[in-house]
């Protein structure tokens, strides 16, 4: 859909002066000092056409309200294009391209025979769950005798190239945990019945893949003294265990595995309604027909990859950094993103459409309450969350959208 704005009058000879005044500040003209040339004198040296590009920019949020304003019944889905249809020294007239929200029909959307699955938590989900708790409390105690699979060795060793010492192959006072595999293959394996203060050679040979370039496949000697082992020491089930679990109302093997249960029917129970939501949409969703706008996939990958960016950045990963990892670029991700988003573009337009056929309306007052009970729940005062949210509007919506769901529920 295309709507023209013309912004004329008043308002343009405004911008147009406007522009005039700044330019005229550093304007070089004979016979005056900046600043002081008179408009006419102004334009006859650099003509109208230079006050056009500055003013458009200044009339053009004029333009958008003017556009929004006329258009406030009809919902618009993405950013407009905007171009100028014409421009001269009585009007300026801004086209803009508007991307309305798709016709949509939905097809059977209730009753859609979709099952929950039950949860169920066996004791030996319980028991994995103690006995990983207890590894987290894992002491390493000084061993005598010799090396085990599962110990740690507290070693110093130096590896040898045809004789030569070779860079990167020598370490003080390394901790390995041998049966861990993080040293070349073979190593480990060789630690196994030395025993503490002894002084081994290791021969093994490099991957023929390894990083090193003068290392791939090559055999060498690591000279090897074991100077301390350490035998990992699982916490007793006692007082003391308890106490340094901090976690409150816990004091006995049975009320920790009673609380371990409840944690993991808490876990499977959110993964299963998400697996049931998730199952529901994509269901729902193929017995509707719409026809999404490419411009409105383009947007929903743009939100997807910096969500995507801010999620690695956490990891300290920029995106450029992502791309030279994976030996891909932007257009790969966007290609490999489209579909999710498309999909998420689908299923938003669905569950808005089934509040429309459902008559779903949320109140403000529901809306107030609601906004309430987030705030309280991400600590924060209601104010801070709408601010944050941008409007009540978004707490109305999404409400809407959880009533839409449910409808898919029934």
């Amino acid at each position: 859909m295309e709507v023209l704005i013309r912004i004329e009058g008043n308002e343009w000879a405004k911008a147009l002066d406007d522009v005039f005044k700044e330019k005229n500040k550093t304007a070089k003209i004979d016979g005056f000092r900046p600043g002081k040339a008179p408009k006419d004198v102004f334009i006859k040296k650099y003509g109208i056409e230079s006050l056009y590009m500055e003013a458009t920019e200044k009339c053009f949020d004029l333009a958008y309200e003017k556009m929004i304003k006329q258009n406030e019944n009809i919902e618009i889905v993405a950013r407009p294009e905007v171009s100028i249809n014409s421009v001269d020294s009585d009007h300026i007239e801004y086209k803009f391209v508007l991307t309305l929200k798709p016709a949509i029909k939905l097809g059977k959307y209730t009753d859609l025979k979709v099952k929950k699955e039950s949860i169920e938590v066996t004791k030996e989900e319980v028991a994995e769950a103690l006995e990983s708790m207890r590894t987290r409390f894992t002491e390493n105690v000084d061993k005598e005798g010799v090396i085990s699979n599962g110990d740690i060795a507290v070693i110093d060793f130096e590896g040898f190239k045809d004789g030569v010492l070779f860079d990167g192959g020598q370490g003080v006072d390394y901790s390995l945990k041998v049966g861990s595999n993080t040293f070349i293959p073979g190593f480990e394996d060789q630690l196994i019945g030395v025993a503490k203060g002894s002084e081994v050679e290791v021969n093994v040979t490099f991957p023929d893949d390894y990083h090193e370039e003068s290392l791939k496949g090559a055999p060498v000697v690591f000279k090897v003294k074991v100077k301390e082992i350490k035998e990992p020491k699982l916490p007793e089930l006692n007082e003391d265990f308890f106490l340094d679990l901090g976690m409150e109302g816990i004091n006995s093997k049975e009320t920790l595995e009673k609380q371990l249960e409840e944690n993991l029917r808490a876990r499977k129970d959110f993964e299963i309604e998400n697996k049931y939501i998730d199952t529901l949409l994509e269901t729902a969703s193929k017995n509707v027909k719409v026809d999404i706008p490419d411009i409105m996939i383009k947007e929903e990958t743009d939100r997807m990859i910096e969500q995507y960016e801010q999620q690695i950045k956490m990891q300290g990963i920029s995106l450029e950094m992502f791309y030279q990892f994976t030996q891909s670029n932007e257009e790969t991700l966007r290609e490999q993103m489209k579909e999710e988003a498309t999909k998420r573009i689908t299923y938003r337009l669905m569950l808005e459409a089934i509040a429309l056929e459902e008559k779903i309306e949320v109140t403000d007052e529901d809306a107030e309450k609601e906004a309430e009970v987030l705030a309280e729940k991400h600590k924060m005062t209601k104010e801070e969350l709408l601010n944050t949210l941008g409007s009540l509007d978004m707490v109305k919506y999404d409400m809407k959208m959880r009533k839409a769901m449910e409808v898919l529920k029934q």
